[in-house]
């Protein structure tokens, strides 16, 4: 068994298509089938059904995937440590993030980050805070960024930055101007983001101060963006609320829609986390991304 055979069979797994796998490999249909076929022979099993031009695995197949996984991941760490040890700030850093943190916060810290280290090759996922807690705690992701507490208490977790919610509405909102009390938010419709999501959390704990539940307002929709609540709020009655970051407004009124601070109980603060796995190798050019965002704020 060779560490290729094992990257090949996991993007088989992953795409359930022996060309689009190939593709994805930069190698022939062939090569790939004669991977598969070696791996599977050499083992005495079978790890993939093939069912007229489609592939899927088999039972055997799906258990083997984790610990394929698992050796490519050491593998690659191994990799990792030679590079540090060779002096340069080079290889590959796996970053996910929720998605205002994706959206609004990292990307010029990237940026920096590439021109000063050239040689490191930045991967950025999105997901919501759980989605991506749970691919550092994998070792899908070297590093997370998340806005959101984290169930997997065995992670490293440090705070590289503040964040506020604000209550969003359209322009002409009825609220608009007006006093607003926790009675407000029984009064009109809400979009909120969906469970997993640090936005979300967050208004809740909001709601939980002002004596309120999620399942006391009349939640119009659940949508997994800030740009679809941004859109949705600015076409009618509906109240959100965001991070101030996530709706590209200073205060005031802009593309249709309307921000207010919150004044009426305290402010929804929170924070923007970095998340690692404690039990994995830090390499230098992930020291180095640590060390910027913990200096960015």
């Amino acid at each position: 068994m060779t560490l290729d055979q094992l990257r090949i069979f996991l993007a088989v797994a992953r795409e359930a298509h022996v060309t689009r796998a190939a593709g994805q490999l930069h190698l022939t249909q062939s090569a790939v089938s004669s991977a598969i076929a070696a791996l599977e022979a050499q083992h005495g099993l079978r790890l993939f059904d093939r069912i007229g031009r489609g592939i899927r695995l088999t039972e055997a197949g799906a258990r083997f995937v984790s610990a394929a996984e698992a050796v490519l991941a050491q593998a690659e760490s191994a990799e990792q440590m030679l590079n540090d040890l060779s002096r340069k700030t080079l290889g590959r850093l796996r970053i996910h993030a929720s998605q205002t943190v994706a959206s609004y916060w990292l990307p010029p810290r990237l940026v920096a980050y590439h021109a000063a280290h050239p040689l490191v090759e930045l991967s950025l996922e999105t997901g919501n805070t759980a989605q991506v807690a749970e691919a550092v705690m994998a070792g899908h992701a070297d590093l997370g960024l998340v806005e959101g507490e984290v169930a997997q208490q065995s992670l490293t977790r440090q705070v590289v930055a503040r964040d506020e919610l604000v209550l969003v509405m359209a322009a002409g909102h009825p609220l608009a101007g007006r006093a607003i009390a926790a009675s407000s938010y029984l009064s009109f419709p809400w979009l909120l983001r969906e469970p997993g999501s640090g936005t979300r959390s967050e208004f809740e704990h909001h709601l939980d101060e002002l004596g309120l539940s999620v399942g006391d307002l009349g939640v119009a929709l659940e949508l997994p963006s800030n740009e679809a609540i941004l859109s949705a709020v600015a076409a009618g009655d509906c109240l959100a609320m965001l991070s101030r970051r996530a709706t590209g407004l200073d205060g005031g009124a802009g593309g249709g829609v309307t921000l207010r601070e919150v004044t009426w109980a305290r402010r929804p603060e929170r924070a923007f986390a970095l998340l690692t796995h404690p039990g994995r190798y830090r390499t230098r050019a992930a020291a180095a991304l640590i060390a910027d965002l913990s200096a960015a704020g």
